[in-house]
């Protein structure tokens, strides 16, 4: 059995029309989704991109892998296999179009790496026709191989900047975004941590409605470059031959927060993902499983799919496979409780619980949030799934109880790992990496 895993950079599930988005984003996704397993509620507990996909091929968490930040200098230990070490070991021929590098790339028989993107806001982005062609070189050599494959895919629309080329540019948004009559970005170019990284590609725009159509357009354009690589497996005959995955890393904030047009914060719209799963002979097509899951369960999820459950075992995986909820045989949830972190632009950790009656979000920022928000937030995500009313001065028995569910956590991992606290050891990796987005500094 082959095993194709499609992650698209920041995408977030509300925006995909398989999800209930209204816009026409993702029509090939739609049509995908039709023929898959939908995961409604998926939880990426470590984000930005190296942290989320560093726990997603390895099942483990921070405690356990230690990569909390991005861009920073700490190297994952060779004692932890990632997904497609443990597939190479055993036969499989892996293949990446990825350009992470680190610890990613030697953990792939064949690695194809296409340019990061440059900064020049003036010219769109290109990405996804580059992943593309990868894939298909990459699907050629798998053939050769004779051998079953893993074939992971990476693509970075509709990352930050949204620079979608014609003729998406304009897809949704047909006004004139730097019209004087706008104002609505005021207060996004005058952010004293982004302003020189937003004047890179939106000075000028004077509407934030523009930014948010432009990030859609990023999904439409990605949607097409994926139907490439679905439209070459349906022609080699492969689809009833591999199992296939797509999802996301972590998504993004749109100004639900006051957050702009990155993944900053701990909020759903930043650590839901979407997941779909399409299994061979499209068995179990369209159906929607509602509980909650993790990111760490798509590893064992696919190493049970290829006979090799011990194997998960075997790398001490912590994620649960979720082929039981694939057949519809069990609807038990793998994620009612999920400690979150970022540690880039911010330095947070999240308590997130599901449970029968009960749905709430605890943050906690451990140093000033460049935002200006407080040091404690607390949601009911059941009244207020949009994490609008901050209930911790209110509830503060709920505080207490889930801030003591949470050191509890943290103190039973860092003994069962013998660890440190990665989120204090790490402090500050990206925003010292990336001094020239901050004004007043480089270039500021």
């Amino acid at each position: 059995m082959n095993i194709v895993w499609i992650i698209v950079d920041c995408l977030r599930p509300d925006h995909l029309g398989c999800y209930g988005y209204p816009r026409l984003t993702s029509p090939h996704i739609d049509r995908f989704a039709r023929e898959a397993v939908r995961f409604e509620t998926v939880v990426s507990p470590h984000i930005p991109t190296q942290p989320a996909h560093t726990t997603a091929f390895s099942s483990r968490d921070v405690f356990a892998h230690q990569i909390v930040a991005q861009g920073g200098e700490r190297e994952l230990s060779p004692d932890i296999p990632l997904l497609p070490r443990l597939l190479g070991e055993r036969g499989y021929f892996t293949a990446a179009v990825d350009n992470i590098g680190r610890w990613f790339a030697p953990a792939f028989e064949r690695y194809l790496e296409y340019p990061r993107w440059s900064h020049d806001g003036t010219q769109p982005w290109r990405n996804g026709e580059q992943v593309t062609a990868g894939a298909m070189e990459a699907l050629a050599e798998c053939r050769r191989t004779g051998r079953p494959f893993f074939l992971f895919l990476h693509y970075w629309d509709p990352h930050t900047p949204y620079l979608p080329p014609p003729p998406f540019d304009r897809m949704f948004y047909a006004d004139d975004p730097c019209d004087p009559r706008h104002a609505s970005m005021e207060p996004v170019m005058g952010s004293p941590w982004f302003a020189n990284y937003f004047r890179e590609w939106l000075d000028g725009i004077r509407d934030r409605e523009f930014v948010k159509a432009q990030y859609d357009a990023s999904i439409a354009y990605a949607d097409v470059c994926i139907r490439h690589v679905l439209n070459r497996l349906e022609e080699l005959k492969l689809l009833d031959e591999s199992v296939l995955v797509l999802g996301a890393d972590h998504g993004e904030e749109l100004d639900e927060h006051g957050c702009w047009f990155d993944h900053h914060g701990l909020y759903e719209t930043n650590v839901r993902v979407p997941l779909l799963i399409r299994l061979p002979g499209a068995v179990e097509a369209g159906r929607a499983v509602r509980a909650p899951v993790n990111l760490m369960d798509v590893a064992p999820t696919l190493l049970e799919l290829a006979g090799l459950a011990d194997v998960a075992k075997e790398a001490r995986m912590q994620g649960q496979s979720l082929v039981r909820h694939l057949h519809g045989e069990e609807e038990r949830a793998t994620g009612e409780a999920v400690y979150l972190t970022e540690c880039t632009w911010m330095r947070k950790r999240g308590w997130r619980v599901e449970r029968p009656g009960e749905r709430w979000k605890l943050i906690e920022a451990l140093e000033p949030d460049i935002y200006g928000k407080p040091p404690v937030e607390l949601y009911d995500l059941l009244t207020d799934p949009g994490e609008q009313a901050n209930l911790a001065d209110a509830r503060p028995e709920v505080v207490a109880r889930l801030q003591a569910e949470m050191e509890a956590h943290v103190a039973a991992r860092r003994a069962a790992e013998g660890s440190g606290e990665p989120l204090e050891e790490q402090k500050g990796a990206l925003r010292l990496w990336q001094p020239r987005f901050i004004a007043g500094r480089a270039g500021g």
